[in-house]
């Protein structure tokens, strides 16, 4: 035989091999799964490979049970990439990544890990839990799983919610249908607002939820109790909030899959027993949890979305206003003061009584007058004379800023509480309206990226308001310098990005409220003592209710650079011109560069511009600020350049909305294809500025721009 046939043979041996199931659980780089070929959990419970589902001819590769004659798929890796033919390779890469490979060599899916230095040993392994796990076989610290990843199956172990830590969201997807996994119209996860409970979504719209969780279990599920088949437990803390459940008894085989026909979360338990399944209801949304494990919510505002149940169910217990009970004491003596003149018919009673109601009418009219501009803030009223003590009479050391519509001073109260105080200029062109505007919003708003305001001073034509104080000041300070830039590391830019993002969603979607920003930038995301981000200054928000999705404005008010087109220029502000300022935001954060006075040696363009020719020209990288460093993690880097020029772009129907942008900030799907920003800022011969832009606006001239300065 000639050396050249033994090579054949030799490699057409390690071939079959490779190709050959022998039950294993686990595949170090040195293997690789093919089509055909499977890795199985120690005690035979799932089994990992490529599939077709129903009448599909394309492959995917997934995790099913494997003792159940329908193959009943749990997970999937490439839901948008199908394979066409046979040609599949999971394999772990040089650099420790988990790689789908396809004939033509290209990368179908990965992990795309930022922790390959650290995975001296890696190893895949496919756990008795279903879980699909690459860890270092040397620390046993895992890298990536797909628990972290989930498609439409929710498994006993796994989590539904967030983890802010991590910038990860647990939710379930349905097949969009039973012959293609790609993700459909529903989704199911922790919905984050006062007090976050389980969702399902068709698109944007809440189709099914199942209250607050009260310490008990969820305010509207009466009927969910312990049970013999599964334990459930539901987390909530500043760094996690989550739903899970696990099984009594092992041996039970069980899932929860959201359907995209049925549109309703299922349970499907194969036991002799019948089936456990609950039925949910719902209750108000604005609510907090008195008392761990008390069963008792509590909420504030209007009372809505609410059923009666036929049985079971809580209490209902409303809490009045303590001026409204007197005022009804107050009538009960007045009808008892009346009907005793009446009797007695007394001259000089009727006119002590008269006396009487006209002094209480004088001492009401002047308690009134006093309390005027306190009316419906439904927030703490601080003394003037608290505010001067606490801030050393506005001292000038203790001044954190100075924006547009006033100065921020650090104050400390008599508990030794720290506080921001925003001091309203008398000249300022917020007036007492847009002031009582901020006020109400905010006052109704709990959100961890948010800004906490803490209660409200106006007494002696000031108007102040005092806010949680935030240590760190501003995210300005530290990505516009290039010393305190490097304080700022990717991972900690990284999970400022998702909190604006959460932040966002919560305004947009999740509060009772669709609110607009309108004036998102860089100088309004405070941070916290541990670099967490907060969304601050409220001055120029707008609700929507109901199905409002766009509003109009003939006086335009933001900051120039952050503006969307169709807002700078028509006046109509919308979710989507929030998202456009997120998008000039992120180029921010990646480029360490302002979008206003942004300055290039080669070219003329604003940092859109600029953005957007790197990456026509596939130089993206070039944009990252050169303060990261090392420290950055390249595949998330791109996918955050990516994603701001979805977020720019000139039309805003082709912009994602939030809730899309924190899926995608936390996942591995493919992204569109970006089209042309909203505009570009360049020089013409003259040397004047001009926007160049594809927008055509008619009433450009009939309305009135106020660009406010960053603050």
């Amino acid at each position: 035989m000639g050396i050249l046939s033994f090579i054949f043979l030799l490699t057409y041996l390690l071939f079959l091999f490779s190709k050959v199931s022998f039950a294993v659980d686990s595949i170090t780089p040195s293997l690789y799964i093919s089509d055909g070929s499977t890795l199985v959990s120690k005690d035979g419970s799932f089994e990992l490979g490529f599939f077709s589902p129903g009448i599909s001819k394309n492959r995917y590769l997934g995790i099913w049970y494997k003792n159940i004659p329908v193959k009943t798929v749990v997970w999937v890796a490439n839901r948008l990439n199908p394979i066409n033919d046979s040609s599949g390779l999971l394999m772990i890469n040089s650099t420790g990544s988990l790689m789908l490979m396809s004939q033509n060599k290209s990368v179908v899916w990965s992990t795309g890990l930022g922790t390959q230095k650290q995975a001296k040993n890696p190893v895949l392994q496919l756990s008795d839990s279903g879980n699909l796990v690459l860890r270092d076989g040397n620390s046993g610290i895992s890298f990536w799983e797909s628990f972290d990843y989930p498609s439409d199956t929710f498994l006993p172990g796994m989590k539904l919610g967030w983890d802010s830590t991590k910038g990860i969201k647990w939710s379930l997807t349905a097949w969009k249908h039973p012959d293609d996994p790609s993700p459909g119209d529903f989704t199911y996860g922790i919905e984050m607002h006062a007090y976050p409970e389980p969702v399902i979504w068709k698109g944007n719209k809440k189709v099914y939820r199942p209250g607050p969780w009260n310490g008990l279990r969820f305010s509207g599920s009466p009927d969910l109790k312990p049970n013999p088949v599964y334990d459930y437990n539901f987390v909530s803390n500043d760094f996690e909030v989550y739903y899970t459940y696990t099984l009594k008894n092992k041996s039970v085989i069980s899932r929860i899959i959201l359907n995209q026909t049925s549109n309703t979360r299922e349970r499907y338990i194969w036991i002799e027993a019948e089936q456990v399944w609950r039925r949910y209801t719902s209750v108000p949304r604005d609510y907090y949890i008195r008392g761990s494990g008390s069963g008792c919510a509590l909420w504030f505002g209007d009372l809505m979305d609410i059923r009666q149940l036929p049985a079971g169910g809580q209490d209902l217990y409303i809490r009045m206003p303590a001026s409204e009970i007197e005022a009804r004491h107050v009538r009960k003596i007045k009808r008892a003061v009346i009907v005793a003149a009446a009797l007695v018919v007394v001259s000089g009673m009727l006119l002590l009584v008269g006396f009487y109601i006209c002094r209480s009418r004088i001492n009401l009219e002047d308690h009134q007058n006093n309390e005027g501009q306190r009316e419906d803030l439904e927030l703490p009223f601080f003394e003037l004379s608290t505010i001067v003590c606490a801030t050393d009479n506005f001292l000038f050391k203790n001044k954190l800023g100075e924006g547009g519509f006033g100065s921020v001073y650090k104050g400390t109260l008599e508990d030794n509480q720290e506080i921001a105080v925003k001091r309203l200029s008398r000249s300022s062109g917020q007036g007492l309206n847009e002031f009582k505007n901020e006020v109400r919003l905010i006052a109704k708003l709990q959100h961890r990226n948010l800004v906490k305001l803490l209660g409200c001073c106006i007494q002696q034509e000031e108007k102040i308001l005092i806010y949680e104080y935030m240590p760190n000041k501003s995210l300005d300070c530290f990505i516009f310098d290039q010393t305190k830039g490097k304080l700022l590391d990717w991972s900690k830019r990284f999970r400022i990005i998702c909190g604006i993002a959460r932040g966002l969603q919560y305004l947009h979607q999740d509060s009772r409220l669709r609110i607009i920003h309108r004036d998102l930038k860089a100088s309004n995301i405070l941070l916290d003592s541990e670099m967490n981000s907060k969304i601050s200054d409220f001055g120029m928000a707008r609700t929507f209710g109901g199905d409002q999705l766009e509003g109009n404005t003939n006086r335009v008010v933001g900051t120039y650079g952050y503006m969307a087109p169709e807002y700078a220029f028509d006046g109509i502000f919308s979710t989507k011109s929030d998202v456009f300022s997120f998008g000039i935001l992120l180029l921010e954060i990646i480029s360490g560069k302002k979008s206003r006075g942004f300055y290039h040696p080669n070219h003329e363009h604003n940092l859109i511009g600029h953005a957007w020719i790197l990456w026509n020209e596939g130089r993206p990288l070039e944009l990252i600020d050169e303060c990261l460093g090392e420290s950055c993690t390249m595949s998330e880097v791109l996918r955050c350049i990516h994603l701001s020029l979805l977020c720019v772009q000139q039309r805003p129907e082709d912009r994602p909305n939030m809730s899309s942008v924190v899926v995608m900030l936390s996942s591995e799907c493919a992204l569109a294809e970006p089209k042309q920003p909203g505009f570009f800022l360049g020089k013409d011969s003259n040397g004047a500025r001009f926007f160049s832009s594809n927008h055509e606006s008619s009433s450009t001239n009939e309305i009135t721009v106020t660009l406010l300065e960053p603050r």
